[in-house]
């Protein structure tokens, strides 16, 4: 054996969503340091990087949440914890606009972190970055499924550049529903209006050549697209183009990478499991299918996020996959800026600041994240491939401070006692229907396939 890669052996730490707006190497409890240094021994550390960095040299765009800003210097602190690159496809992504966005890319840049999931056009935002570790090269490619139009990176043409963005994963749902309702929704669409509008707006032209529905079994109400069926159900697909696309250079990159990972930024949610936020535990049917598609195109690792908390995981043809790794780091609520339009939504004014924004958002800790401990647990899992065989996963649960004061909460901290059982006991349990077994081994879990 010439190269150590040849052996096939590597192991990958991959984690959530690092909102990180404030210092990392300030602090040294044992319980932090030790998880510092899970990150930095593994050969190759992953994060969702769910924040933008600039110095706001760009217009703010319309978020429905916080607007995710931080000083850039705040990726030094990531590197310093051991993280060796970042995904970037996500709904914040333009917060603050293409400038924002393309900032934050650039601050990458200059600080040498490998990242993927946007860029300059569709092609660059589809693009693997490139990780070189002793034990192999690791390629890394994200997309969102949610994800605002304005952000979705566009193709170029010969004659016109492309569109600065994030690698958007199109989906489409049709909605079915029994015929008392359907023919209740198609007097709506006359009464209303909305049905001679569209038909006026098609007979214009500017808005292309769609596709025609049957009048008699569908029509589209306030947006959504509808069939008449015997019974309530919704169907989602994928859209073909970007899957197309995604797997261009999905085959790309197994020529050229020891390892392909590959990270989906998704809010959806299936239709079982309790709701925390606008989300329910079950992960969606269409980010299921995506996320074996990946690995049957040749990705060693599919590592989802988005809804800030937990969801299950799955061992795919020998191949994890984390349906949601929830928040690693959550530091939203030390965002040292907030836009007029944001104080404005919960009655505010000129003379709030941002400490009196996030106390009232969240009612003083009483609603929204601060008062759900799923959003403040996650786990950091390791990976870890002998001759190219998945060995073994170990998830090593993550204590993001719950019910702490906003200065304090929202950096990672090893769980330990009952907060680390927990954890893996909503894991064990989340985990079971895809049929992977947790084994709990003092404060760490164990998947062995």
């Amino acid at each position: 054996m010439l190269y150590e890669a040849e052996s096939g052996d590597i192991s990958i730490a991959v984690v959530g969503d690092a909102m990180i707006s404030r210092r990392m190497q300030a602090f040294g409890e044992p319980q932090f340091l030790k998880l510092v240094e899970l990150v930095r021994a593994a050969d190759v550390s992953i994060a969702n990087l769910e924040f933008l960095f600039h110095d706001y040299e760009s217009s703010w765009g319309w978020s429905h949440g916080t607007y995710t800003r931080a000083d850039p210097r705040m990726l030094d602190e990531l590197k310093w914890m051991g993280f060796d690159a970042v995904f970037t496809a996500n709904n914040h992504a333009y917060d603050f606009s293409e400038g924002g966005f393309l900032a934050t890319l650039k601050h990458l840049e200059e600080r040498d972190i490998p990242h993927a999931g946007g860029g300059r056009d569709i092609d660059h935002a589809r693009a693997p970055a490139y990780v070189d570790s002793r034990r192999g090269r690791v390629a890394l490619m994200s997309a969102a499924t949610t994800f605002s139009e304005v952000s979705r990176a566009g193709p170029g043409r010969a004659d016109f550049p492309g569109r600065p963005g994030i690698n958007a994963l199109r989906h489409n749902s049709v909605h079915y529903v029994p015929r008392e309702v359907f023919e209740a929704l198609q007097k709506a669409n006359r009464e209303l209006g909305f049905e001679a509008h569209a038909e006026a707006i098609a007979r214009f032209g500017f808005t292309g050549r769609g596709k025609t529905l049957d009048s008699a079994t569908a029509l589209r109400f306030m947006g959504a697209e509808l069939r008449l069926d015997e019974a309530f159900r919704t169907e989602t697909t994928l859209n073909k183009e970007d899957m197309d696309g995604i797997a261009r250079w999905i085959r790309g990159a197994r020529k050229q990478a020891d390892w392909l990972a590959y990270g989906l930024h998704a809010h959806e949610s299936g239709e079982t499991g309790d709701y925390h936020g606008g989300a329910r535990t079950s992960p969606p049917g269409f980010m299921i299918e995506f996320a074996h598609w990946a690995i049957e195109q040749g990705c060693d690792l599919f590592a989802g996020h988005g809804p800030h908390y937990l969801r299950g995981i799955e061992i795919y043809k020998g191949r994890p996959v984390f349906y949601s790794l929830g928040n690693f780091i959550m530091q939203n609520e030390t965002v040292p800026w907030i836009p007029h339009e944001a104080y404005r939504n919960f009655g505010l004014g000129a003379e709030h600041t941002p400490g009196d924004y996030f106390s009232d958002r969240s009612d003083n800790g009483t609603r929204g994240f601060p008062a759900d401990p799923v959003f403040w647990q996650a786990v950091l899992p390791v990976c870890t491939y002998k001759a190219r065989v998945l060995q073994e996963v170990r998830l090593y649960p993550v204590d993001l401070g719950f019910g702490r004061a906003i200065p304090q909460r929202g950096r990672p901290m090893l769980a330990e006692g009952k907060v680390a059982q927990a954890i893996l006991g909503w894991l064990r349990e989340l985990s079971e229907p895809f049929g992977t077994e947790i084994a709990i081994d003092g404060d760490i879990g164990l998947i062995r396939p």
